[in-house]
């Protein structure tokens, strides 16, 4: 699934006589990025997760008589929308009346239609195919089922702008937050109240229906509200909110986006569904099939199969992502000179959502930029692994990046320094044939960031 592009240098390491694993640092690393990824893959999480006997639909330790909706739809978006929409398909099978999904990876899913957008930044088939949902959405009516499919993604993917917010101040607005390094969380606050379907939106859309969302996260935090910024969930932030966001991290927001958040924040436009609007939320359920620990979990178990003690760290790491690279490679050290947390061989394995605050005009994306700030500082006898589950790290063609210690050798510390300080991690990697790709371009999953570190003792 992944390959690294270029003749890579590092290699040339062989497999230590000393030790008893079956595996190099790199190699062992790459194996296991790769099991968390196939594991968190929908057509994975729904076979164990999503059954059918006769008109009794089993999702999770939910239940549904098909046979008691006049029509049952799917719709929603996500990088992974349109291969869950696919695996639905093919088990609603007779019941399923149609509906409309949006996704950077489509498939062929009739009845469905599965409208190609753009992730990360929303585009005018992303705004037009959005609306279009949020319209059919508009039309279910009570004795319909709606499987709501939402992940990672979504948030690029359904963009259907405020009234009086154009495409073009949209795009812009996004392209702003996602560059000022704000935590996703106050993103959202922005991103909910210049949306139509955002924030609890499209669950009031879908009432008086019967809603399933259907959750791949990719989140830190684990709640719904955030993934693709909580179409179905209440919302607790504010118009306020958004504006104080925009303010302390200095968006260039434009004018139809800033006027539009005031006349909110001075009460002229209706808040987004919170947790006191409770006819919004009587019947939407929000069900969470996979997350970082999915992939984690599988990615730990395929290092102890390689003979590497793992401890995974965290599923919510974030922060800037050069500044978290250096704790990982701390604790590296510690396993080597103390052995703590754990003896080596040890793998240490996080998931998260780094950020990068952009300042250069370069490109990478944060998973790079966390595996360029810690190939200046890995010590020997060890290799990180650090990729985007949805196969594209930040705006590139690049899932992440593999490192070792031969990534930067001294003669290079202060390219790759000028390298980060401009925000330019791809083109050091790829010159150093360390970007990692996924062969299939998108993966089919998202579940946020995966990072394996593999660690041998210093004398191996």
């Amino acid at each position: 699934m992944f390959e690294q592009r270029g003749q890579n240098r590092q290699n040339t390491a062989q497999i230590p006589a000393k030790t008893s694993v079956s595996a190099t640092p790199q190699e062992c690393a790459v194996t296991a990025v790769t099991a968390g990824v196939n594991a968190a893959h929908p057509d994975q999480v729904l076979s164990e997760t999503l059954t059918r006997e006769g008109d009794i639909l089993s999702i999770a330790n939910n239940q549904y008589d098909l046979s008691k909706y006049e029509e049952v739809s799917i719709i929603g978006g996500g990088n992974a929308a349109g291969r869950i929409t696919q695996y639905l398909t093919t088990i609603v099978d007779d019941h399923l009346t149609g509906g409309i999904v949006i996704t950077d990876d489509p498939v062929d899913a009739d009845p469905v239609n599965v409208v190609t957008g753009t992730h990360p930044l929303p585009s005018r088939s992303n705004i037009t195919a959005a609306e279009q949902m949020r319209s059919y959405a508009c039309d279910c009516g009570v004795n319909t089922l709606s499987l709501v499919v939402i992940t990672g993604g979504g948030s690029a993917l359904l963009s259907a702008p405020a009234e009086n917010i154009d495409k073009s101040a949209l795009r812009r607005v996004t392209q702003e937050l996602i560059q000022c390094g704000a935590p996703i969380d106050r993103i959202n606050a922005v991103r909910k109240h210049i949306s139509t379907i955002k924030g609890g939106q499209l669950a009031r859309a879908l009432t008086p229906a019967q809603t399933v969302g259907l959750i791949f996260s990719d989140v830190t935090s684990g709640n719904p509200s955030v993934v693709a910024s909580g179409p179905l969930s209440p919302d607790s932030t504010t118009y306020a909110d958004a504006l104080m966001t925009l303010r302390e991290y200095d968006v260039n927001t434009p004018e139809s986006v800033r006027m539009h958040l005031q006349r909110g924040a001075n009460g002229d436009i209706d808040e987004t569904p919170s947790e006191l609007s409770s006819s919004t939320f009587d019947s939407p359920t929000t069900i969470v099939l996979a997350d970082g620990m999915t992939a984690l979990d599988a990615a730990a178990n395929a290092c102890s199969n390689l003979g590497y003690e793992p401890l995974i760290l965290s599923s919510s790491i974030r922060g800037e992502a050069r500044e978290a690279a250096k704790t990982h490679v701390a604790i590296a050290e510690e396993v080597q000179r103390n052995k703590t947390p754990i003896d080596p061989p040890a793998a240490i394995l996080a998931g998260g959502e780094t950020t990068v605050t952009v300042t250069g005009d370069g490109v990478g994306g944060p998973n790079q930029e966390f595996a360029l700030a810690a190939a200046l500082e890995l010590p020997s006898n060890t290799a990180l692994c650090a990729i985007d589950t949805d196969g594209f790290d930040g705006p590139t063609d690049a899932a992440g990046a593999t490192v070792t210690t031969a990534t930067v050798n001294d003669n290079e510390a202060s390219a790759a320094r000028a390298a980060l300080k401009a925000n330019d991690a791809y083109s050091f990697l790829d010159d150093n044939a360390a970007l990692m790709l996924s062969t299939e371009g998108a993966t089919g999953t998202n579940v946020n960031d995966l990072r394996v570190l593999t660690i041998l003792t210093e004398d191996t």
